[in-house]
């Protein structure tokens, strides 16, 4: 899930093809459906992004009251509106009537703690919950922006990666190297470990039974030793029937539970490295599916974050969308952090009965 920013933007207005009281205000690669002559392309406006909760005073006053998702009609999602996928929503709020959006949107400024809006955060299935306790050394995941939202984490033409995006529950290994050599395993989700806390091994637990099932403790203790380590991360994606609606021929509440590593960080002389995954692990764990190695191109992204899922071999459903990264490890100024991307399907967006959980 990417973090969560509340902006005004510069927006360029396009005609919507489908309806003359319509608009389309682009953000980004993003497209948010708009009423016909409220925006003019370099208006300033501000840009609420999925996943945004907002308060219902907002709601009332943007006229979306029961309009948007969840239990509570508060969060803000992905929906088709005459034909054209409208992702967020971009309003001028009466809050910030007083300010210049324009030089916000220059300035980068976040009115998210200012409109009281809040970022959603999935539930949490008691599977993959359970008793946790503190970990200051496991090795956390990151928020990974979505492309359409940043198209310039990557210069076109520049070598990249390009995995499958699989629909389960992050699931992160940490292996520590211990002054007896025996090693400590830690793991946790990406919730927890966001919050530095780690999952007590429990082999009811989703995770447990996930990197327990596939030996992940030894082999990360195999790639410490090789590397010279004294941490090891291996963060994978469990999927399945009874993890989440897209079950790629697995079975959670089985032996057929589903796990595929998707990436691997070490400490290596102090210092933490993203490694490349394939050249590592192929042999050992089950990998995220690579789809495209080459040069950057946004349409190619964005071709491939739609179709079928890879996973099973028989494209039983939708695909989620993909995960790009630079071919070789780099910093991104654009988000701060790893250049690293997602690109989500449109149907997996709009797609009916599906389930967010944690």
């Amino acid at each position: 899930m990417s973090t969560l920013r509340v902006t005004a933007e510069l927006l360029t207005v396009h005609e919507h093809p489908n309806a003359d009281a319509l608009e389309l205000a682009q953000v980004g690669l993003y497209r948010a459906v708009v009423a016909k002559g409220a925006y003019r392309s370099g208006d300033a406006a501000v840009y609420i992004p999925e996943q945004s909760v907002l308060p219902a005073g907002l709601i009332e006053e943007l006229g979306l009251t029961g309009r948007l998702a969840g239990g509570e009609a508060n969060r803000v999602k992905a929906v088709r509106l005459r034909g054209e996928l409208s992702q967020g929503i971009v309003c001028r709020p009466q809050a910030l009537a007083d300010i210049d959006l324009a030089q916000a949107a220059a300035d980068g400024t976040d009115f998210a703690e200012l409109l009281s809006i809040t970022k959603w955060s999935p539930p949490i299935p008691p599977t993959m919950s359970g008793d946790v306790e503190r970990a200051p050394d496991l090795l956390p995941w990151v928020d990974i922006e979505n492309i359409q939202r940043y198209p310039e984490i990557f210069e076109p033409g520049e070598p990249v990666v390009i995995t499958e995006k699989l629909h389960g529950s992050a699931c992160l290994l940490t292996y520590t190297v211990t002054d007896d050599g025996q090693g400590r395993v830690q793991v946790s989700s990406k919730g927890f470990g966001a919050k530095g806390l780690a999952l007590t091994e429990d082999p009811r637990n989703l995770y447990w039974r996930a990197v327990l099932g596939h030996d992940v403790p030894a082999v990360a203790a195999r790639l410490a030793e090789k590397l010279g380590a004294s941490r090891v991360g291996i963060f994978g994606e469990v999927y399945g029937a009874g993890v989440q609606d897209l079950v790629y021929g697995a079975n959670a509440r089985s032996e057929a539970l589903g796990y595929a590593v998707f990436d691997v960080s070490a400490e290596i002389d102090g210092q933490v490295r993203w490694l490349e995954t394939t050249g590592l692990l192929e042999g050992e764990l089950p990998l995220v599916p690579r789809l495209f190695e080459g040069l950057y191109d946004i349409d190619t992204v964005l071709e491939l974050a739609s179709g079928r899922e890879t996973v099973s071999g028989r494209e039983l459903h939708l695909r989620e969308g993909v995960v790009i990264r630079s071919a070789a490890e780099r910093y991104s100024p654009v988000v701060g952090g790893r250049a690293i991307a997602k690109a989500v399907s449109p149907a997996y967006l709009t797609r009916k009965g599906g389930t967010e959980y944690e």
